[in-house]
């Protein structure tokens, strides 16, 4: 990209990733925890707090980086982001 946005080799890239990724996995594994105890309030306090942070950081990732996921998921500038890659599962 030549938008003056940092590129895919980024090593803040890999870091913001990684983070998401760790953040999707605990929320995955809250919401199987749930599924079976929809009673456990603070589980529920967890997944929402953490639902929260990964929410900001998907905006800041996007923001820095492009669009995380496409059909709607996520903003693009002009043009097209989706079309650029990589795309997240390919680094």
């Amino acid at each position: 990209m030549t938008d003056g946005r940092p590129q895919a080799g980024d090593p803040k890239y890999y870091e913001l990733l990684e983070q998401l990724q760790a953040l999707d996995f605990v929320l995955v594994e809250l919401n199987l925890f749930l599924d079976t105890h929809p009673d456990d309030l603070k589980s529920i306090e967890q997944f929402n707090k953490l639902t929260q942070e990964r929410t900001v950081l998907a905006k800041h990732f996007q923001e820095l980086y492009g669009p995380l996921q496409n059909f709607g998921r996520a903003y693009s500038r002009y043009p097209f982001e989706w079309a650029q890659g990589p795309w997240p599962w390919q680094v």
